[in-house]
């Protein structure tokens, strides 16, 4: 029986999205696209776990999954968990906004007809809450002009900026962003990134959805690394000091490829959810691929992080 951590404010467990779609324009027979596979991760209090990966490897869905905004033909399975409570569709819709709140990665979730400082303050005039709201547009660079602004008068870095302050905005226990930070200048980014560090010290927790691995690294406390729709693996910040420490044949190349590990590129590509090969989903490109990776691959426990991959031993991954 699957033991879950009531102390932790997120748990998810072997996460599944696929979408119900057409084989073709022509047919009318239906098929099962499945675009997330037996995906797990958790955000403790006082944690920032950041979900790093390629593009489309599940990142956003993941995000999208949590707050039940998935369009109306997605399947899930699996199980949510906040504070030990099941994430009901009903649960979610309870606590989104209000113990959840959200930094989308599209620009679009901004009401049109209404000025950003009425959406990130409310309508009401309240003093404390306007206050708050223009502290916070002040430390991202957002003068009182932009109050008035509505949100097709600004920038694509501008709208992101005012997304994150809505989300800081209010009293949530947990942050879920999906990636932040495109269109905003260095300095700004690890402002943000800054302010999420602090929200989580206070004993909260951020889900940091992003392709930026330095960033993350810098203010994450864990990094569940995606490939092809799944967690391959879940270390400590620690563990990407070196190669050895890291237990993916993956999340080595993804280390292998930063500008400080010699910008070494993985030949080959992540395959598309409708080629996707048996057993192992990097099998592929790995190295190490064998007739016992063709298999179910179980998520397993190794050291202070998990990995789901066919080990024998840590040294069978190490160059």
């Amino acid at each position: 029986m699957m033991c879950i951590d009531k102390n932790n404010i997120l748990e998810i467990h072997d996460l599944s999205v696929s979408f119900m779609q057409y084989e073709n324009s022509r047919s009318t027979r239906k098929t099962e696209l499945p675009v997330i596979s037996r995906l797990s991760v958790a955000v403790g209090p006082g944690e920032i776990v950041a979900v790093v990966g390629s593009s489309g490897s599940g990142k956003s869905l993941l995000a999208h999954a949590i707050l039940d905004m998935l369009p109306y033909n997605a399947k899930i399975r699996g199980e949510m968990y906040f504070r030990g409570e099941a994430l009901t569709a009903e649960k979610i819709h309870e606590l989104r906004g209000t113990r959840i709140a959200f930094v989308p990665q599209s620009t679009t979730y901004l009401d049109p007809l209404m000025t950003v400082g009425e959406q990130v303050s409310g309508t009401r005039k309240d003093r404390e809450r306007i206050k708050k709201q223009r502290s916070l547009f002040r430390r991202y660079g957002l003068g009182p002009e932009v109050d008035r602004k509505y949100p097709f008068e600004c920038s694509g870095g501008m709208t992101r900026r005012v997304l994150l302050t809505s989300a800081l905005m209010g009293n949530p226990e947990l942050i879920v962003a999906d990636e932040p930070t495109p269109g905003m200048d260095l300095a700004l980014a690890k402002r943000s990134m800054e302010d999420f560090r602090k929200f989580a010290d206070e004993g909260n927790g951020v889900l940091l959805i992003t392709h930026d691995i330095e960033l993350a690294l810098e203010v994450a406390d864990k990094i569940a690394v995606f490939y092809a729709g799944t967690t391959v693996e879940e270390a400590m910040v620690s563990d990407f000091r070196s190669e050895e420490t890291l237990r993916h044949p993956y999340t080595k190349a993804l280390w292998r490829a930063l500008p400080q590990n010699g910008f070494q590129p993985l030949p080959g590509s992540q395959p598309y959810v409708k080629d996707m090969p048996k057993g192992c989903p990097f099998g592929p490109r790995c190295e190490f691929f064998g007739e016992d990776c063709r298999g179910e691959i179980p998520q397993v426990q190794l050291g202070n992080g998990t990995v789901r991959c066919v080990i024998k031993s840590r040294s069978d991954l190490r160059p």
